[in-house]
This record gives structure tokens, sequence and C-alpha cells, in this order.
């Protein structure tokens, strides 16, 4: 059966066995009796600071309240809505290294969705933590051993205070303090091992993130950060491996406690009002210290129930104030979503995704606001809209960005990944006068890239995807969600100072000139990982190191593009442009990698028999076999949407000799 990540949320069952009682929450599906297991996780170091959620969020709290004061024999279960699910034991042979996911670590952590087991167990998130302490250690190359302080952050999943609690134990055993930030965003994380603040015990030695972005609420991970920044590939690599080592000889998966009290100690710490209050003088600087720059104009955010909502949020528990936009003096009603539900129930928290842009613009206009802006789940990336309803993100959003950049650094390189337009590109040389350089897809690749290129005497100050993960030079190369949008905050403020009647038609206007795609569609085609023409059993990562990249030869000069490799999108753009890219859990190293070089192998023999297709030049894209789940990506811009259609046909006809693949969506899409 194919199974799609981006498929409707089903219903989840979480009961929880306290002093023989079931707390059942109203959200969830009728109750159905499984045996439960014990942990040894209940909640001792958790400060459950959440407040304002909604009732699913509220009743989960308070179950935890009541967990922290119960007895060490406290039993949670939690029972899968669809049968077939499982939860990794602590017994149980656990395969690190498949939770990785380039720079970051990623799995399963609630059980309820059919074919998703649990792989990030609270034993294991223990293990990582305490590898993750082990490892810095080393980096620190400290003569002998000594005493480190990691802070430790979430974001508003479901299973955040079970991990936030394995990774403070992990963390503790080892001798090592802990911060513990609370709801924070990924940027506030690292800026953790960058803040003098004595009195907050910053800064910190080393950060975790608790978080997995945007993806479906049973998903969760762990992004680690230094003061040199995130961590690499290779350091995750080597984080998991020592995690796998520990887990392996601790008894049942699990770190063994110390019969003595444990050495590390937890402190909690309000950094995200330190984090906040420095986006806030940050906008002041630009408006040459003025205590209100943003006097009159009328922003909305939608925090979409993620970290987010600090921007705008006013905490009622405590009445403080909202933490960035109100202190500068900006209107903030008809803000929504600020409240942290990690059920996320109104819309998925992307600004990628079209029904989270459609719920921002709305807002806006419902409200008769100069500006919007939207956040994901963790922070790291950003969109705007602007009074009139555009949209400000993808290509448009780094143009903007750019543009800025650009005024502030002249002819600086502009590092993007590789599936940007050559609208952009225009825009960028041409009116801008800056170099556009299109890499790898993938935050890591383009910032590293940027990085690289300023160690080679290029000069580069902005990195930047089209999924709105962004990062300055002059921030540390973070990828900061909030940050990009104090940037154009700045640009509101340094222009109100001339003209306090400004909004944010100031922004759009630097983007005045941008040629677009009018057709842009994206398709996923799923693969049956059950299909008679894959066998076998899960063996690992593999990667396919072909390329093929096509450009059809018509008056508008489409572009087609099949690749497999590590990376995926699609390269060098004309006036439109298709990719073929997948982000997949792998079967059997021979017969899945066969499958899908069949497929490419297939698709290059009929386009090489095509005199209107020839190869596409320079691109760094192609398909990602990665672990689990199977599913292709059709991505196509095109000036019509005729055009769009005579690429999807091109593929369709390629796909329809693979029985694996379900060509469903994108029947759907030429049959429109």
């Amino acid at each position: 059966m194919a199974v799609d990540l981006e498929e409707d949320l089903i219903d989840l069952e979480i009961c929880a066995a306290l002093s023989g009682k079931i707390i059942q929450n109203a959200f969830l599906a009728q109750h159905r009796p499984q045996a439960s297991h014990s942990t040894r996780y209940p909640s001792d170091f958790c400060a459950l600071n959440t407040r304002s959620l909604h009732s699913f969020q509220e009743c989960r709290l308070r179950l935890a309240e009541n967990m922290r004061k119960s007895e060490k024999s406290l039993t949670v279960t939690f029972i899968a809505a669809a049968q077939g699910s499982s939860v990794v034991s602590s017994s149980a042979k656990v395969d690190f290294l498949k939770l990785q996911n380039g720079s970051d670590i990623r799995g399963v952590a609630v059980a309820g969705v059919e074919g998703e087991p649990v792989n990030l167990t609270e034993p294991v998130t223990e293990a990582i933590a305490a590898a993750f302490a082990a490892w810095l250690l080393n980096k620190k190359k400290a003569d002998g051993w000594r005493r480190l302080r990691i802070s430790i952050g979430h974001d508003s999943r479901i299973s955040a205070h079970k991990l936030q609690n394995a990774v403070t134990l992990g963390i503790t055993t080892a001798g090592h303090d802990v911060l513990q930030f609370g709801l924070a965003s990924t940027p506030a994380m690292f800026n953790s091992t960058l803040t003098e603040d004595e009195i907050n015990h910053c800064p910190v030695d080393g950060a975790i993130m608790i978080t997995a972005s945007h993806l479906p609420y049973n998903r969760n991970g762990l992004k680690f950060f230094t003061s040199d920044g995130g961590l690499n590939k290779a350091d995750i690599k080597d984080i998991l491996e020592r995690a796998s080592r520990i887990y392996e000889d601790s008894s049942h998966g699990s770190i063994k406690e110390s019969e003595q009290t444990l050495k590390g100690e937890v402190t909690n710490v309000d950094y995200m009002s330190i984090y906040a209050s420095d986006l806030v003088k940050a906008v002041r600087k630009s408006a040459g210290n003025k205590e209100k720059p943003l006097e009159g104009l009328h922003i909305v955010v939608d925090a979409g129930n993620g970290a987010g909502g600090f921007f705008v949020f006013c905490d009622r528990y405590v009445k403080e104030q909202d933490k960035v936009l109100k202190p500068l003096g900006a209107i903030t009603t008809g803000s929504q979503f600020l409240e942290p539900d990690g059920m996320f129930p109104n819309h998925i928290p992307n600004p990628e995704d079209k029904t989270a842009m459609k719920a921002i613009t709305q807002a806006v206009g419902d409200n008769k606001a100069d500006l919007g802006i939207i956040f994901d789940t963790d922070v790291d990336r950003s969109a705007a809209v602007d009074s009139s309803g555009c949209e400000l993100n993808r290509n448009r959003l780094i143009a903007l960005m750019s543009a800025i950049v650009l005024e502030e650094h002249p002819g600086t390189t502009i590092v993007t990944d590789s599936v940007t337009s050559d609208g952009l590109t225009t825009f960028i040389e041409n009116k801008l006068g800056g170099k556009h350089h299109r890499f790898k897809r993938g935050y890591k690749n383009v910032i590293d890239e940027a990085i690289r290129l300023n160690t080679i005497g290029e000069e580069s100050h902005l990195a930047m995807e089209t999924s709105g993960h962004g990062a300055l030079k002059e921030n540390h190369w973070l990828d900061d969600g909030a940050y990009l949008m104090v940037k154009l905050l700045n640009k509101l403020a340094a222009a109100r100072i001339l003209n306090r009647n400004v909004g944010s038609k100031v922004l759009t206007d630097l983007v005045e000139g941008l040629e677009e795609a009018p057709v842009t569609v994206e398709i996923r085609l799923k693969i049956d990982q059950n299909h008679a023409d894959l066998k076998g059993g899960l063996l690992g990562w593999f990667s396919c190191q072909k390329r093929l990249s096509f450009c059809l030869s018509t008056p508008k000069r489409c572009c087609l593009e099949m690749k497999q490799d590590l990376i995926q999108g699609f390269s060098i753009i004309p006036a439109a442009c298709l990719s073929w890219a997948s982000q997949a859990l792998c079967m059997t190293t021979g017969s899945f990698r066969d499958y899908g070089e069949a497929v490419l192998k297939h698709l290059e023999n009929a386009i090489s028999r095509d005199e209107n297709l020839t190869k596409a030049p320079k691109n760094y894209e192609g398909l990602c076999f990665h672990v689990d789940v199977s599913c292709y990506t059709f991505n196509t811009q095109a000036p019509s949407k005729d055009d769009a259609i005579k690429l999807g046909l091109v593929v369709l006809t390629a796909a329809s000799e693979f029985p694996a693949l379900d060509i469903t969506a994108l029947n759907k899409f030429l049959q429109q």
C-alpha cells in the first residue's frame, strides 16, 4: 500500500492510566483497550509552561501536570488508531542511522499512522542526547572531562515534552547541565550559543531543538547547534553511531541511572524573551533608535499553531505584552493561530503550503492590514503578504531579500537552490546588479555553498531556498524566519522615517520587474511499496548517481529535467521546467534502485529519439532514495497550462510503463 507523507491526519488515540483512572481526550476516537507499557519518563524535568492551548493541548497539559505529581510507577499507553502500527520497544534492535535526515534527525514519535511504527522512542532519544554530549565534549577538546551546559527547546508537537524529558535525562545522567527553554524557535536555540548573559547562564556549549518542522503530528526530530552553527551530515552520523553504542551497551536500551543523585542540574530559562528583545533592538536601530518605528502599521501574524506566536502573542496568564511587534508600535489585531497546538488543526504550518498562504492572505484582507507574516512550526522559515494580497514567498521572497541585501552590499552573490526561476536570475543580475549562483537543493547545501564562496574570495551575503529558509552572513549564516521578517520590518521602519504614511508597497515595489511563470504545478506520484515489482526488505541507505536533463525545443522553449542523485528538484529553468524528484524510504538496495534506474533509463531512451528534446546544461538535482516511503514529485513552471500539460504527457508516457508508480494524480491534472 502506498503511503503519502502529506495525507490527512488520522485520529490518534492516547490513553493514560493514572491512579486507576483512564483520561481520554474528547478529540480522540473510540477507545479500544490494549496492554500498557511502563515508562521511566514521568515528566520529572518538564516545565510545562505552554499556555492558552486549544482543548486537545489543554487536556494533554493537565495530564502531564498530574503525571509529575504521580508515583514513579506511572504508566502511559499510546494506542495506534490503525492496525499494524507498532512501537519500538526499548529492548528492540534499533538502526540509528535510519533516523538521519541530512543534517537533522527525524523519526516517528507518536503511534497512530498505519505503516509508521514509532522509532524515535524515549530511550532512543536519551541515547542520542548522551551521544551529543559526548560528541560536544570531544569537540571542545577539553583536557579531560568537564561539565557542559546544553540548552533544550521544542516546538508545539504533542510529543515535545516526553522527548524533552528524555533529552534532559540523557544529558544530566552524563553529568552535564541543562537549560530548558520550553517552547522555542530553532533560530533562538542557535542564538543561545552566542548570547552573552551570565544571569541566564548563556552562552551555552551546545543546543538541541526538538522539532520536525512542518511534518505531521506523529513525527518529531532533533537539531543540534554549537557556536559554529548547525551540525553537518558527518557530525550527525558520528552522533548516531555513538548513540547506537550507548544504546546497545546500556540495560534494555536505556542509560543506567546513577545510584546517586544525577550530577547535571536543570534550570528553566525564559530565553525567548531575550531573543525577541534582540529582534526589537535590530528594528529600532534601523530606524535611528526610534522607540516605536512601526507605530500605526497594522501587521497580522499567522503562527500556524507552532512556536512563532511569540512574535505577537500576548500571554494572558502573566499579562505580558507582545514580545516583538507591540513594543515596536504595530497594531496586531487579527493575528491568528498563535496558540501552540501540536495537532495543527487550522493548516500545515508551512509557508509553501497553498492553504497556509491562503489563510494569511485572507487575514490581511479581512483586517485591512498593511502586512501579513507567516511562520513554519519552528520559525526557521517565513513568508509575507502585502496589503494588496500579493504573496511574498518562494521566488518573490528571494527577490525581495536580494533587493534589500544588494542595496547594502552592491554586487554580492546571491546563492539559491536550483529550483529558482530564470526570471529570478534576470532580476538579480540585470536589475539589481548582483550575481545569482544556483546550487543543490537543501538549506544546508545552499548555506554551506555561500560560506565556501566567501572563503575563496567571492563575496556572498545571502543564501536562500524557495522553501523559505534564508540565511544572512550578518546573522552568522543562520536560517532564521523571524530575522528575515525583521529585515523587511527594517525596510518599512526606515522608509517611514521619510514618509509616515508609507505601507508595505515599499516592499512590493522592490520586486517590481520580476518575471514569473504563470503556471506552477507540483504533483506527487506515489510508489506502491508492496507491488510485485519491488521485492525484498529494508536494507538501508543508497544513492543513485545518474543525472538526466533535457530541454524541449519549442517556440517557448520548455525544459524537461529527469535526474537521479542525492539532491532533489530542478536546475536551470527557461520558460518552463519539470523536475522529477524522489524523497523516499528505500527498499532492497538491488530491487528499488534498479527500479528507479529503469524508470530513468526508459525516459532517457524515449527522449533521445525525440528531435525536439536536448540535454539541458548544468544541474544539481535528482532522485533521492531515503528510508520508508517512496514519492516522486512532478514539478513544473510554465508560461501556460498547455505547456505544463505537454511536459506532463512526456512523464506520463514514461511512467505508464512502470506499474508500481501511482500516476493517478498526474492523470487527474492532465484531464482537467
